[in-house]
């Protein structure tokens, strides 16, 4: 069993993790950057990996779990509160797993509980990857269910949402300003929508 831990600066998640997994012969570390051939290294390290660590960090977005997904190398996800893309259509744990930090960070608890996904269960996370890896792929032009397709569709989806908001937020433009002080009203375009 192989685990990919790309190790760049940010998150004390991140910095925990390193020390406890530092020394486990089933990790293998490659240190984040640009220069150096360090994106052909991160792509070789999860194509040679079965599974590969995508820890929440200083930034609310990072490509690593969109490379472990176009490497075929099952992200573990260890976050608490990461939202994912089209995560309203795509159930993400049939192809990654999801740690609490809290967890993550305890001493032999994420080593321990990968090492106990057996075979069987990493080959079927492995072939889902397979079968979903072409939503997050970009062409040009758009093809069907590429990810273009997918964030216009996402996009579609969260209009009603919008729509709804922000007509609740106009029902009171016409009332008397409120008694409170502190609330204040915040006039929208009329050509909004």
């Amino acid at each position: 069993m192989n685990i990919y831990f790309l190790y760049d600066q940010g998150g004390l998640a991140r910095q925990e993790l390193f020390y406890l997994l530092k020394n486990e012969k089933d990790v293998h570390f490659s240190f984040g950057s640009i220069g150096k051939d360090g994106i052909k290294k991160a792509t070789e390290g999860m194509r040679a990996s079965k599974f590969c660590l995508n820890i929440a960090g200083d930034t609310p977005s990072s490509n690593r779990l969109f490379d472990a997904i176009a490497s075929h190398c099952v992200p573990v996800i260890i976050s608490d509160a990461i939202e994912l893309p089209y995560e309203d259509v795509i159930d993400y744990s049939e192809f990654c797993i999801f740690v609490r930090t809290t967890d993550a960070i305890k001493e032999n608890f994420l080593i321990n509980f990968i090492r106990g996904i057996s075979k069987k269960e990493w080959t079927r996370m492995w072939n889902m990857l397979k079968e979903i890896e072409h939503l997050f792929e970009f062409h040009f032009p758009s093809k069907e269910n590429d990810a273009v397709q997918m964030i216009w569709q996402a996009v579609a989806r969260k209009v009603p949402a919008m729509r709804l908001k922000l007509n609740r937020h106009g029902r009171f433009s016409r009332s008397p300003p409120s008694a409170d002080k502190e609330l204040k009203s915040i006039p929208l375009p009329r050509n909004f929508w």
